[in-house]
């Protein structure tokens, strides 16, 4: 190959400078030097790169070409070493991290805005886990850091996990809908005759856990929280809400809520990462979680 990042370098100074003996000097190398270097690559090339129009050394049409998609490596090449020294200091080139459908991504841009200017260059990853898929993405190596996940940690995977915080869940169905009218508490075998509106469990390997489900019970499986929101608002089916969510709801009067016999329990989530992970970006984002004020924006 006849194209290095060094000839890369020397042209695109010699473009930026305007001539061979500026370029030479923001270089810190002798004109004769770059003459050498030009000279050479054009001969190996078989095409000339720079034409001397006064005292100006300007890019050929050919030499032009070469150099707009040579930038595109000089960048690249600055970025590796950058992330290389980054990496060495023991910051992660990238930290995954695995969000619950309990928590809104966006709350988390606050504290991904902060590591931002606090001068970190780590590349963030976010990705949308429910149920037993924030446990699954740690196992499986798809995930650096869950955030929310739920119930308990699966046993024996080497993972760390503290306590994040509970979510509280309230029975939330269409004013319209037949249960509506039932009087309270709802037993479980009346909403057991009526379709639940339930969320897919993400897990790729672990066995798949369900929520607020009975047995026997008819499902419409849906892939988002806001989409079993519009589902039991459309009247579609039934089911356990967060209550920040039941009562948003509540208000515009699309949803009721009403109380049932058996009613679900608040569900723990957790922050959780394998505990050989020694990053300092991981370290950064979990001294923050911890954070009192940090859990109650992610939780409001």
């Amino acid at each position: 190959m006849n194209i290095s990042l060094d000839l890369l370098q020397l042209l695109d100074a010699i473009d930026r400078r305007g001539s061979f003996a500026a370029a030479a000097h923001s270089l810190h190398r002798v004109p004769s030097a770059l003459t050498h270097a030009v000279g050479k690559a054009e001969s190996l090339l078989g095409f000339t790169l720079f034409e001397r129009i006064g005292r100006r050394a300007v890019l050929t049409e050919a030499g032009r070409s070469l150099l707009d998609g040579g930038r595109t490596l000089l960048e690249a090449a600055t970025q590796l070493e950058r992330r290389a020294r980054q990496v060495a200091s023991g910051w992660e080139a990238e930290l995954r991290i695995a969000v619950d459908a309990l928590i809104p991504t966006e709350r988390l841009f606050p504290l991904i805005e902060a590591f931002y200017a606090a001068g970190h260059t780590t590349e963030i990853r976010l990705s949308n886990e429910v149920l037993a898929g924030c446990w699954d993405a740690l196992l499986g190596g798809r995930a650096d850091l869950a955030i929310g996940a739920p119930g308990d940690m699966p046993s024996g995977g080497g993972l760390h996990a503290e306590a994040l915080g509970s979510v509280e869940f309230v029975f939330a169905i269409s004013p319209h809908h037949p249960l509506a009218s039932q009087p309270e508490p709802i037993a479980s075998n009346e909403i057991r005759q009526h379709r639940a509106i339930v969320l897919a469990d993400t897990t790729r390997a672990l066995t798949a856990r369900s929520s607020g489900l009975l047995s026997g019970q008819a499902t419409l499986v849906v892939a988002t929280v806001e989409s079993k929101v519009a589902a039991q608002v459309a009247g579609l089916g039934v089911g356990y809400l967060p209550r920040a969510l039941a009562e948003r709801e509540s208000a515009r009067g699309t949803l009721v809520i009403r109380q049932t016999a058996e009613p679900r329990q608040p569900t723990p989530l957790h922050l959780a990462w394998s505990s050989s992970h020694r990053g300092l970006a991981l370290a950064w984002f979990t001294q923050r979680l911890r954070e009192a004020e940090t859990k109650a924006a992610l939780l409001q």
